[in-house]
């Protein structure tokens, strides 16, 4: 079984692993952080604070799983994290200013989890086809 979490520095396999895991685990805690920080003081829609900072909610419920790098969650985590990008893209090409720039950094955010969730089940798919052809 594999060791998610743990920095593997031999296997060249395990640390492209937990490489694409950190880096999901970042912009995924990145988006979540931009989301309330968006909606709660920097540009809110309204002033005082907007309840679209709820819009982080549904980042949370593939946390843990990303956190434990289960590659069922990075699969379904991967077409959530799509409607973030899509949000961004709207939001960078409507707003102006500050509004503009953390829709931008929205956008980074949500690719870097796409690509990372995408590349690392690739990955551990590809492991656990090595594993159990040895077997």
């Amino acid at each position: 079984m594999l060791l998610y979490g743990q920095f593997h520095a031999g296997d060249p396999i395990l640390k492209k692993l937990d490489l694409l895991h950190y880096l999901s685990i970042v912009s995924l805690l990145g988006l979540i952080a931009l989301g309330l920080a968006w909606e709660g003081w920097l540009a809110p829609l309204r002033p005082g604070g907007s309840a679209l900072v709820l819009k982080v909610l549904p980042l949370l419920l593939p946390l843990f799983g990303v956190l434990r790098g289960r590659v069922y969650t990075y699969q379904w985590a991967s077409m959530l994290i799509l409607l973030y990008l899509a949000e961004g893209l709207t939001r960078a090409l409507t707003d102006s200013g500050v509004g503009r720039a953390l829709a931008l950094a929205e956008v980074l955010l949500a690719l870097m989890f796409f690509f990372g969730s995408i590349f690392y089940v690739r990955v551990a798919a590809r492991e656990l086809r090595e594993k159990t052809a040895q077997n």
